[in-house]
């Protein structure tokens, strides 16, 4: 049966919360909307129709949010060749998998961008599959995603671990009863990971590497 080690992607193994932030902060403005910052950082990790939904509430012209969806991809993609991993995240999978985890990445993500994702990363060897926006009808923080991920390789939630850096993330590994890990690399503050269901917190893929033997993933 095994042991499933399922990762998020944005914020968590390659560094694009903040591109993330700045481009559909510029997607909103050309559409009109004033929208701070800070506020679309706390809404990365939702899929887009629910950041839109989120960030703009039921009395926003719904018929535009197609329009929002693409003038973000469209000025996220131009990202796309030079996407940064964060130090240790391609070696952190393949220790994982070499030690007998089913590695899967868990993403709102789908396409060229996630194509993109996975190149930053240089670890397809070590992942086992993917769940991506394509595959599911409701995003984190909704258990389906980690669920599904979980289906793809065949392991009970008891025998898997959630990584991800957003109370999103906390939030959908907690409801598909998966035990969750929290690191820091998205800008969310500890506190807010620790009361959405994170078990343990660490700095980044390499801390979580380094600390791996008292991990939840030891």
């Amino acid at each position: 049966m095994g042991r499933a080690a399922v990762f998020d992607v944005d914020g968590t193994l390659v560094d694009t919360n903040h591109l993330h932030v700045v481009t559909w902060w510029e997607a909103f403005r050309q559409a009109g909307h004033e929208v701070p910052m800070h506020a679309v950082h706390r809404a990365v990790g939702l899929g887009s129709a629910d950041l839109i939904a989120h960030l703009l509430g039921d009395d926003r012209d719904k018929g535009r949010d197609e329009e929002l969806s693409a003038a973000h991809k469209a000025l996220y993609g131009q990202y796309f060749d030079r996407l940064p991993a964060f130090r240790d995240a391609g070696r952190l999978l393949h220790r994982l998998h070499r030690d007998g985890w089913r590695v899967v990445l868990a993403t709102s993500a789908g396409g060229a961008e996630l194509s993109a994702l996975r190149r930053a990363i240089d670890a397809d060897d070590a992942i086992s599959d993917t769940a991506s926006a394509d595959d599911v009808d409701e995003g984190k923080p909704s258990p389906e995603p980690v669920r599904h991920a979980l289906d793809l390789v065949g392991v009970p939630a008891e025998q898997a671990v959630f990584v991800g850096d957003t109370v999103w993330d906390m939030r959908a590994g907690s409801r598909a009863g998966v035990r969750c890990v929290g690191v820091l690399c998205g800008g969310i503050p500890r506190t807010d990971l620790e009361k959405a269901g994170a078990a343990e917190i660490y700095d980044d893929p390499a801390d979580l590497l380094a600390s791996l033997a008292d991990s939840p993933l030891a």
